[in-house]
């Protein structure tokens, strides 16, 4: 519906002159939902003439007394085999329609109706809400009784059906919890998955409404109603720009502090996005938890369990203090003493998530009641579960999130507090920061074996990115940056995982390595795809920070597990040959103490005439008659054939000039390899059309985002200075930079380019020593102008 509409159907033949109760689409919360349904009751009263055999019976959100400000109509006309129904039906579906209101509507009989619900489980959900709002009361009884005795007779074995269903849509939309832009409706954890709760609670399979449920469905449809007044029209997805007005619609606000100001003035109060977005993450988890309890109970009921011969089910042991009891981890007779073991909730987590079944509700509850905290140090047997709860595998994310459902995970780690549902502003990320550092663990699990200390590798994944969110972190630390800056969170976080790390009782020298991987995590990455790693000074200064093979393999296994627990934008075939590459340049380093000897050039690209054009799937290689303005010319080139540079080298040898490139489809369509070919023989060649056609297109950057920025570095390479850019990412990009810099007087001999979701951070290698404040400041006004 919409706020602005209030208009009749007096064209209608038979329609009835009522106007939409627009006074009652505003409003959040509870009391406004109820009001808007009485509105609607009252208005399609007045719409369907007094008659026995007809009724207009509700569905969805009108049937449930829960009217979104912009929601649609789901009505079913029942009626009894009477004449003219689907005049009547016309009569009634009109005035609707030229109110403005989306509407979905069926008319059928009594018979009609339960046979489709028996032949669509979603109709037979949609029924379980059915409400009687005008007409025939006695008729719209009959069919919710018989809907809802039909499903509890039939629920159980019609539910498979239903999860089927369920898990394709959350396949389709993701899990609310940890996304940025999630539908509050489709999404895993959200209002549909309620509706499923309500659905099994109906059966009787299990109390599935619990009042966390029922605290965090109010909240979630608030949120949406918020939504829908924010907007101006009915729309399930939080997108980014909303967020702030919809969490101020909530009262959702926080003091702000400017930067000069903090400490001094009190600031403003701005509405708060990220604690909506954690709102809404903790009461999504809060769904799917409780409809994951839903299923294993329906799952029982349906095939059973392993029984004794009285009939009671047989309780197996699995762990110390743990057994099974019908497919769910319960404690031991004995575990239960005066004095609970501190470790006790570690090890039935560690057993969960070994064994993959899930701990019994009333023991987390007991858990959260009664398990004493752990002291300081960790006992042996504390630290022990943790390691094997982190190394599981696929056990240990559910195992995870019953833990912290109950609170029993900020017991272990007072800092998880801060961490839960943080979000992560970066498009690469999929999951908010606590199920991301609980998925790198996960990930790590899979590099165990390629490392000396797997119990390190499992605990420094999972503390790696533990100094987000707090006061000084900013950016992704910048490998050489010459000028001081906001420490990132790595350095950040690097003593706060070394205190944790000896908190758990890790001796001071493990503590300090964990602290090392921590701080180090971005090192590989960084360096391999934004430095040259033929050039010895990068893999001396890696060698140096990392020290020695151990810490050298498990950033190296780190690296892996972090890019996978991150998404799958974050990493690449390239980009994993690039960080091996340097992982064995260094350990050569480590282990010899000398450093590898940079690449000969290929031996095609040194002999034969000019030019010579080599192509292959991800590498371009070109040389040509020796001048300025090669490298330029080439990258101009790939961009017309919307091909990405991810690398560039040039170098000269015995007056040939040669440039290898490694590239990637801009748009996944590799080009025509002939004409690519011919383009690039002309282009190196002189002929200036091939570069026009390029500035034809006029491949202009992306607005919008923070300035471009350039950043210089003394003393990254050994015969060079790094002049690196950070921009928006834009077709054809290398190509207008290194014009630039050919046209200011620099000569490159290497580019790396990064690219980092929407931006990029593309490094320049320029021969020659560390140029004047003025040439620094007039390269870098011809790259920013360029850009």
């Amino acid at each position: 519906m919409t706020s602005s509409t209030r208009s009749t159907a007096s064209d209608t033949p038979g329609s009835t002159d009522a106007s939409l109760p627009v006074d009652e689409v505003d409003g959040i919360g509870e009391a406004a939902r109820v009001r808007r349904a009485e509105g609607f009751d009252a208005w399609l009263g007045s719409l369907l003439p007094s008659r026995d055999g007809i009724a207009l019976v509700a569905v969805g959100g009108l049937g449930r007394r829960q009217c979104a400000p912009h929601g649609d109509l789901d009505l079913v006309l029942l009626h009894a085999g009477v004449p003219g129904v689907d005049e009547l039906a016309a009569s009634l579906w009109y005035p609707i329609w030229d109110a403005g209101v989306r509407l979905d509507h069926s008319v059928r009989t009594l018979a009609e109706a339960l046979s489709v619900a028996q032949d669509d489980v979603k109709v037979a959900l949609a029924l379980l809400d059915a409400r009687f709002v005008a007409g025939d009361r006695a008729l719209a009884d009959s069919l919710t009784r018989t809907a809802v005795d039909h499903w509890r007779r039939t629920a159980v074995r019609r539910l498979p059906a239903l999860r089927e269903i369920t898990e394709s849509r959350w396949r389709t939309h993701g899990e609310l919890a940890f996304l940025l832009e999630g539908d509050l409706k489709e999404a895993a954890g959200g209002l549909r998955d309620v509706g499923l709760l309500r659905a099994i609670a109906a059966a009787g399979i299990t109390d599935a409404l619990r009042p966390a449920v029922r605290a965090a469905h109010r909240r979630l449809l608030d949120t949406r109603d918020a939504l829908h007044q924010q907007v101006g029209r009915r729309v399930d997805r939080l997108v980014a720009q909303e967020r702030d007005g919809v969490a101020g619609l909530l009262g959702l606000r926080q003091l702000q502090l400017g930067a000069a100001d903090a400490g001094q003035r009190p600031g403003v109060v701005v509405d708060d996005g990220d604690a909506l977005l954690r709102r809404i993450a903790g009461d999504a988890r809060t769904v799917s938890h409780a409809l994951d309890d839903a299923w294993r109970a329906a799952d029982r009921l349906r095939s059973g369990r392993r029984r004794g011969g009285d009939g009671r089910p047989v309780r197996r042991p699995v762990a110390r203090d743990v057994v099974e009891h019908d497919g769910e981890l319960v404690l031991a007779r004995t575990a239960i003493g005066a004095r609970p073991d501190p470790s006790l909730a570690l090890r039935i987590a560690a057993a969960a998530a070994t064994t993959r079944l899930p701990i019994a509700r009333a023991t987390c509850e007991w858990l959260a009641a009664y398990c004493p905290p752990l002291p300081a140090p960790w006992p042996p047997a504390a630290r022990a579960a943790l390691i094997t709860l982190l190394g599981a595998g696929p056990g240990l994310v559910p195992a995870w999130e019953t833990c912290d459902r109950y609170g029993l995970i900020d017991r272990w780690l007072p800092e998880w507090t801060r961490l839960r549902s943080l979000p992560q502003h970066n498009p690469v990320h999929r999951f908010t920061l606590d199920r991301h550092l609980v998925q790198t663990a996960y990930e790590a699990s899979r590099h165990t074996r390629a490392v000396d200390r797997p119990d390190l590798l499992l605990l420094g994944a999972f503390l790696h990115d533990i100094g987000k969110g707090l006061p000084g972190e900013g950016a992704a630390g910048q490998v050489g940056r010459h000028e001081p800056a906001v420490a990132d969170h790595s350095v950040v976080g690097a003593p706060l995982a070394e205190a944790i790390a000896a908190r758990i009782g890790l001796p001071e020298a493990e503590a300090t390595l964990i602290g090392t991987l921590v701080r180090l995590h971005l090192l590989l990455p960084e360096v391999a795809t934004r430095r040259d790693l033929s050039d010895p000074k990068t893999v001396a200064g890696v060698a140096e920070q990392v020290g020695d093979p151990t810490t050298l393999d498990l950033l190296h296994a780190l690296v892996r597990a972090d890019a996978a627990a991150t998404g799958p934008a974050a990493w690449s075939d390239w980009k994993g040959r690039l960080v091996a590459e340097l992982v064995a340049r260094v350990r050569t380093a480590l282990d010899t103490g000398a450093l590898p000897a940079p690449p000969a050039p290929d031996p095609a690209l040194v002999a034969g005439p000019l030019p010579v054009v080599h192509l292959a799937e991800d590498r371009v290689a070109v040389a040509a008659a020796d001048r300025r303005g090669l490298l330029a010319t080439v990258a101009g080139c790939l961009a017309l054939h919307r091909l990405e540079v991810l690398s560039a080298d040039a170098s000269t040898v015995d007056g040939r000039a040669l440039v290898e490139c490694r590239v990637q489809p801009r748009y996944g369509l590799a080009p025509d390899p002939i004409a690519l070919s011919a383009d690039l023989r002309r282009a190196v060649n002189g002929d200036v059309s091939v570069t026009q056609r390029l500035r034809g297109r006029a491949l202009a950057p992306r607005g919008g985002g923070a300035a471009p920025r350039v950043v210089w570095h003394r003393e990254a390479a050994t015969d060079a200075v790094l002049l690196e850019l950070r921009a928006a990412d834009a077709a054809g990009l290398l190509y207008r930079v290194t014009c630039a810099l050919d046209e200011a007087g620099a000569q490159v001999r290497a580019a790396r380019i990064s690219t980092l979701g929407g931006d990029v951070v593309d490094a320049f290698y320029l021969v020659g020593g560390w140029p004047s404040d003025t040439d620094r400041a007039r390269l870098e006004a011809a790259v920013l102008a360029a850009v």
